[in-house]
């Protein structure tokens, strides 16, 4: 069985239980710095996903804006839909970021907690300034990752509202409202595309800096 394949099944098996899934992970071969950095590179598919998902939910909500009504029901459909996908992407990247937490916070105490074990004073002295380094390099990794996933809410809610228009509303004056929300969420998910890549840029330089020092 593939690495990632087992660290999936176990989760599953171990279910919440988080201190027991690292236990059993390390007794077979798989450290929490492991874990971690596996988590990161997850959760940077998850945000590379949730980007292209949201470019495409706005693409689909501009080409409504330019049907006429004959179509619309067809639009509304598709829309419902993309903002379905965003909504799937952006859980997706919360829930990454939460298991990233998790193990890293666990990594933080157990190494630690470790220290008080050096007989070596220049030894501990360094590891404790590499904990320091490591803990300031995930820090501005978690800014990044919440600062991109904070812009999500707000995009899904402007969306959850105007299909919801659309639904109720599927004619002329409902498509000359989509028009003026669509320049506004442009904006909104450039930002967001913004952020998203800014924050797959940090992960990649964590993972670097994880490997290597591993």
């Amino acid at each position: 069985m593939k690495p990632v394949s087992l660290l999936l099944v176990l989760s599953v098996l171990l279910g919440g239980c988080s201190s027991a899934y690292y236990g059993t992970m390390e007794k077979i071969g798989f450290a929490k710095r492991d874990i971690l950095v596996n988590r990161v590179e997850k959760a940077q598919d998850a945000q590379e996903e949730a980007k292209v998902q949201f470019a495409s939910a706005l693409e689909a909500f501009l080409a409504v804006t330019k049907v006429d009504g004959g179509e619309l029901k067809a639009k509304y459909d598709e829309l419902n839909s993309q903002l379905k996908d965003c909504e799937s992407r952006a859980s997706d990247v919360h829930n990454r970021i939460a298991a990233i937490d998790d193990v890293a916070q666990a990594l933080f105490d157990e190494w630690g907690n470790e220290l008080a074990l050096y007989n070596n004073a220049a030894l501990r002295t360094q590891s404790q300034q590499q904990l320091g380094a490591t803990r300031q390099r995930y820090a501005q990794l978690m800014t990044a990752m919440r600062s991109a996933a904070a812009r999500m809410e707000p995009i899904l809610v402007n969306f959850r509202d105007q299909v919801l228009f659309l639904k109720h509303n599927l004619n002329a004056q409902a498509l000359r409202s989509l028009d003026h929300t669509s320049r506004a969420l442009q904006g909104d998910i450039a930002n967001l595309i913004r952020d998203m890549e800014k924050s797959i840029r940090e992960a990649d330089a964590f993972i670097r800096e994880m490997k290597t020092a591993g």
